[in-house]
């Protein structure tokens, strides 16, 4: 098992120990990584930012419900996958847990393989969601890289502007123009005009279907 930074973990939030302890040993009994705290003030407190993986919460906590943390984690940017853990009286939470975006709610008490399932699962939306992070990261990055001209050449090219057109816009020559958008399109590390056009819908330069 590993335990390397880039690990994901499974972050395992209720006020019954026995519950902590049970739920992790059967994380990690299949490989996976689980810190336990016993309620979601603690894990706020503790949760290492950037940490990719998924969390697993008890919906009825005396202090900081698992209604009123799901929002609290909203406000704070953590935005990790929750799976709710639910006894037979506290459906209809679980339910507003869901509405509030919660992947799913298990009632206890629950089939091993049904919690390891949904939790495989939610490491790989993480997964993705770390993924899409990143890549929006390295855009930005090549975005903020380029000259105040080239990205007024950039706007012009994403909007369907042919070199000329975008020439006349700037009030300067064609030639210069197609010197800008070479730069441009080595920084961006483009080879075609799609994929330029993706990066600025991505990034929120051009607003997708009005280029």
């Amino acid at each position: 098992m590993t335990s390397d930074h880039n690990a994901q973990k499974v972050f395992i939030i209720d006020d019954d120990a026995d519950v902590r302890d049970a739920l992790k040993w059967l994380l990690e009994s299949v490989g996976l990584i689980a810190d336990t705290y016993e309620n979601a003030l603690d894990f706020i407190d503790r949760y290492p930012h950037d940490v990719s993986g998924c969390i697993v919460m008890d919906v009825r906590m005396p202090g900081l419900s698992g209604i009123n943390a799901q929002k609290k984690l909203a406000d704070l940017d953590i935005d990790l996958p929750v799976i709710m853990i639910s006894a037979h009286g506290n459906v209809d939470m679980a339910v507003t847990a869901l509405t509030q975006g919660a992947l799913t709610f298990i009632e206890k008490p629950f089939d091993d393989q049904i919690l390891i399932d949904h939790v495989q699962n939610a490491l790989e939306k993480d997964r993705v969601r770390m993924a899409r992070k990143h890549t929006h990261t390295r855009m930005q990055t090549r975005y903020d890289s380029l000259t105040r001209r080239e990205k007024q050449v950039m706007g012009l090219v994403v909007k369907g502007l042919s070199n000329q057109e975008a020439a006349d816009e700037l009030g300067i020559n064609r030639k210069t123009v197609e010197g800008h958008r070479g730069h441009m399109m080595t920084k961006m590390q483009v080879d075609s005009l799609a994929e330029l056009v993706q990066i600025a819908i991505a990034l929120g330069q051009v607003e997708a279907g009005k280029q």
